[in-house]
């Protein structure tokens, strides 16, 4: 069952403030008018009030489903008797449909529903004498609007349930996206500082330890203070480059956990198959080229989500992930033998169809300017290509470690 909200809370403070008045106007109404069995219909009365009042006080009916039919058998065995004693007892039959239909299941419901509408039709005769199409419409009517409007709040319920999993999800997907920017900025101004200490400082004190070196050689044999102090200013330049080199191993870009984005590609492949059980291998092709953090870290989230549907939703035995440098882009390919799908029956994100994976995947390549695509078909598993341009190659640049 679903948890009460406040306005679930104030509806049913509303049933039960009916509930409670109806029964009073039945007593009400059989006093005055001096009927026989005056004193039998309040003791009815009073007892569906107690009967009815039990339940929201015991965990088991708001728990199951079975508590709450147990439950609603009780009353409706002393609603009854209320019936067969007073025709006014026939208006307590409304607030009732509503409660069967919030406690039990829709069917159990429904069943519920017409068979208290029938009593309803059957005792109000009985009382009357004949069957008329008024005594058959208003029972009958009652159950249908009862029907109707908590089926209606039913759909209403779970839509907004809906929407509220989807502002949940796209809050997040803001979030995850605003810390993936903020990573990528601080990454770059490490990897800009570390290739500025390298540059300038590191290389710097490399040239002062080479001088000082061919000064030493250059100096008389004969030790004296010249010699001593260029001595010491050689070890001094040797501490700083050690010390400069430290300073960039430490600013060097952590987002690929240190390693290059083969490596991490790798470690991800092994660690998805020794988890799930699936058989997932990589496959380098063409000469590395050096890429920016912005082009790894997206390659390796593509990666990432990209192996993560294949898990959720392929049922497949093997996968191979490809990553491909081709000069003037860097190619990234997730294959699988998997169930495969229809690309084109996706429906586009939103609370009935989901999707949020591809779009997240496709906004991340849009992103550097570049393209991704999905083939697959239904049997035929699937294979997913994400494409990102690089600019020209210049003579003077290393190459990158596979």
């Amino acid at each position: 069952m679903n948890a009460p909200t406040p306005t679930t809370r104030a509806l049913n403070w509303c049933l039960h403030l009916l509930v409670a008045g109806l029964l009073v106007l039945a007593a009400a109404r059989a006093v005055p008018d001096g009927r026989p069995h005056a004193a039998a219909v309040c003791a009815a009365a009073v007892a569906v009030g107690a009967v009815y009042a039990v339940g929201p006080a015991l965990d088991a009916v708001r728990a199951s489903r079975r508590g709450a039919a147990l439950w609603l058998a009780a009353v409706g065995a002393v609603w009854l008797v209320l019936l067969a004693l007073s025709a006014e007892g026939v208006w307590l039959a409304f607030p009732l449909y509503f409660v069967q239909l919030h406690l039990l299941s829709r069917r159990a419901g429904l069943v519920a529903v017409t068979a208290t509408a029938v009593a309803a039709v059957a005792a109000f005769s009985a009382h009357r004498g004949t069957v008329t199409a008024a005594v058959v419409i208003g029972p009958a009517l009652g159950a249908a609007v009862a029907v109707a409007v908590v089926w209606g709040y039913q759909a209403l319920y779970r839509e907004s349930e809906r929407r509220r999993r989807l502002i949940e999800e796209l809050t997040a997907t803001r979030a995850d996206l605003a810390d993936a920017q903020r990573t990528a900025g601080m990454l770059q101004e490490r990897q800009r500082l570390a290739r500025e200490i390298h540059d300038t400082l590191a290389q710097g004190l490399s040239s002062i330890q080479l001088l000082l070196r061919a000064a030493e050689r250059a100096l008389p044999d004969r030790p004296g203070p010249a010699a001593g102090y260029v001595g010491q200013a050689r070890q001094a330049a040797v501490d700083n480059l050690a010390e400069a080199r430290r300073f960039v191993a430490a600013l060097s870009p952590p987002a690929l956990d240190g390693t290059t984005l083969a490596g991490a590609l790798e470690r991800l492949c092994a660690a998805t198959g020794e988890r799930h059980g699936t058989e997932v291998r990589l496959r380098l092709a063409g000469r590395p080229r050096p890429l920016s953090t912005a082009h790894e870290v997206a390659l390796l989230r593509v990666a990432q989500s990209a192996l993560a549907n294949t898990l959720a939703h392929a049922r497949a035995a093997r996968a191979e992930v490809t990553l491909s440098h081709e000069g003037d882009a860097v190619v990234l390919d997730v294959t699988d033998d998997g169930v495969g799908f229809d690309p084109a029956a996706v429906p586009p994100p939103g609370p009935e169809g989901g999707g949020y994976g591809l779009a997240a995947m496709r906004a991340r390549v849009h992103a550097l300017d570049g393209t991704l695509t999905v083939e697959s078909a239904p049997g035929r598993g699937t294979a997913l290509v994400a494409r990102l341009p690089l600019p020209p190659a210049t003579h003077d640049e290393p190459e990158a470690q596979p």
